[in-house]
């Protein structure tokens, strides 16, 4: 038992995952502390708030997977992974899932769209033939050592061909081992209620970004949806107080305590596990004299 086998029970169990989207140790940490159950490596988020490049598939499979292995390795929820395209063809994608799966992640999701690909929430995206995902989809599920290590196929063909060819796309790929399906960004409440009830041989991922309605947890799960992601949660915060931050010092040259930000310094270092640190700084000490 270990995290992708949790990861694996949360979704197939009666109930909505909500994993917000994290871009760094960090704001991983974070979500853990907050409460929740699983945590989202967002691709957006690690392309800006890692590199300051917009998501248009400017970065690599090592790239991505070295955020992952920083990710899961801070915490101890199961970490759900972008990763693109699968960063080429099939025989890409079977070095993607392996990847990844040292990487600690507990599963990744690949897309149909053509490379370089770009946020599925922005204008001009294109998209493969369906069969060529499905192959990927079908070298994905025989590359992954651990059987719990989940497969998520993502679809964005709503925007280039509409919703009816987006859940056909998706019935070929759950035909094709899927774990899960994740089409890509309806446009209204309809649209989305449709996907799970029309699909219903899998569970459903549902991303909570800027064309998807904005609805409640306890809405989704009535829609059937078992995952939401939330991949702009930290990052939009985390660009807002500091654009407001810097704006205040400028204005005043002088930053706020930072017990107004966060309690205090002693607490950010007791979150980030300064007390363990010095405990065994402490136990291996060579002048101890116990």
């Amino acid at each position: 038992m270990g995290r992708r086998n949790d990861l694996r029970r949360m979704i197939e169990a009666p109930g909505l995952l909500m994993a917000p989207g994290a871009y760094d140790a960090m704001t991983a940490k974070m979500i853990e502390a907050a409460g929740f159950k699983a945590v989202y490596m967002t691709g957006y988020g690690t392309s800006a708030g890692r590199f300051g490049l917009p998501d248009l598939g400017l970065l690599t499979l090592t790239e991505m997977a070295d955020n992952a292995a920083r990710i899961a390795d801070a915490v101890g929820i199961p970490l759900i992974a972008d990763a693109d395209t699968g960063y080429g063809n099939p025989l890409n994608v079977v070095r993607t899932v392996q990847t990844f799966e040292k990487a600690g992640a507990a599963a990744i999701h690949i897309e149909d769209q053509v490379w370089p690909k770009r946020c599925g929430h922005m204008k001009g995206k294109r998209v493969i033939e369906a069969s060529d995902m499905v192959d990927k989809i079908k070298a994905a599920v025989e590359a992954r050592r651990d059987p719990d290590f989940m497969i998520i196929a993502r679809t964005d063909a709503i925007a280039t061909h509409g919703l009816e060819a987006a859940l056909e796309r998706a019935a070929r790929y759950a035909e094709a081992g899927a774990d899960v399906l994740f089409v890509e960004a309806p446009l209204d409440r309809d649209q989305m209620a449709d996907i799970p009830k029309r699909l219903p041989q899998r569970p459903h991922l549902v991303n909570m970004a800027p064309l998807t309605p904005n609805l409640t947890a306890s809405e989704l799960e009535a829609m059937g949806f078992r995952l939401a992601i939330y991949p702009g949660i930290c990052l939009a915060a985390a660009v807002s107080a500091c654009q407001a931050e810097l704006a205040r010092l400028l204005e005043t040259g002088r930053q706020r305590n930072i017990e107004d930000w966060i309690g205090s310094f002693a607490d950010l270092n007791r979150f980030l596990g300064a007390d363990e640190f010095s405990a065994l700084e402490e136990k291996y000490r060579s002048d101890r004299t116990d």
